[in-house]
């Protein structure tokens, strides 16, 4: 098991992409502290990872907003009562609250503020709080996800411009922590998600015939991607977004 005897800490545990990569930590051995906006969302999640879950391994959930700082120390406060330390640290939390095509001109400053308080102000709160403990034990891992529109996109300039901060954040984290840590980024394509379907369907099917692929990602596939980046396979690998995007490349 990749992960036996490590500790991991998944954001938006509840929605399809944090649960998936829950699930697959889980079978590989690792305990797990989960947390998700929705209580109900989360409550699901934990019936689906606690049956994965490798003998001795543990689970922590607590619903809370990574995007409110006081709930973060919350929770972190909380897995302290089962966990000594976080080895793993995978920000799943973004996207956009508003699905939408707008062009900028049409984006109002509200939406602005939220697409960038979503894609970022949990990554900026969790990893004050549990890098010192990382740099201390002289070991982590981190890993976020930006997008494949990072790069541009039409219609999402807003989202466009806070994955590309996440991208950026990730590189600056890799400086910062290195050498003990390894701190990546994942670059979605069109994954199977409760954002994606708020799209519509004529969107979908211009992004999958676009996918080399011919497909919609799955959950899971960004969850082995995950994976590959918290084990020690990944060990020489710092500072890098890996698309996940079935051949689809973050450019114009």
């Amino acid at each position: 098991m990749r992960l036996k005897n490590k500790v991991a800490l998944v954001t938006g545990a509840g929605g399809p992409m944090g649960l998936g990569v829950a699930k697959r930590f889980a079978e590989e051995g690792a305990s797990l502290i989960v947390t998700d906006i929705s209580g109900s969302r989360l409550q699901q999640g934990v019936a689906e990872i606690t049956p994965l879950l490798a003998k001795n391994a543990k689970l922590h959930a607590l619903r809370s907003s990574v995007l409110v700082e006081q709930e973060v120390e919350g929770l972190l406060a909380s897995a302290k009562n089962e966990f000594a330390h976080i080895d793993i640290l995978i920000n799943i939390v973004g996207g956009l609250r508003e699905a939408s095509y707008r062009p900028l001109v049409d984006i109002d400053e509200k939406r602005w503020d939220d697409t960038f308080d979503m894609n970022l102000k949990g990554i900026f709160y969790l990893v004050r709080k549990i890098g010192p403990h990382m740099l201390e034990r002289q070991y982590g891992k981190i890993v976020n996800i930006s997008s494949i529109e990072f790069a541009g996109s039409s219609g999402h300039a807003d989202y466009s411009a806070a994955k590309a901060a996440v991208t950026s954040l990730t590189r600056s984290l890799a400086l910062e922590l290195a050498p003990h840590i390894n701190v990546n980024c994942i670059a979605p394509g069109a994954i199977k998600t409760m954002a994606l379907a708020a799209v519509g369907e004529a969107a979908i099917e211009k992004i999958q015939r676009a996918c080399l692929l011919q497909r919609l990602g799955e959950p899971l596939d960004i969850a082995n991607a995950a994976l590959f980046l918290s084990s020690e396979e990944s060990s020489f690998i710092t500072g890098v977004t890996i698309p996940v995007s079935g051949g689809i490349w973050p450019a114009l």
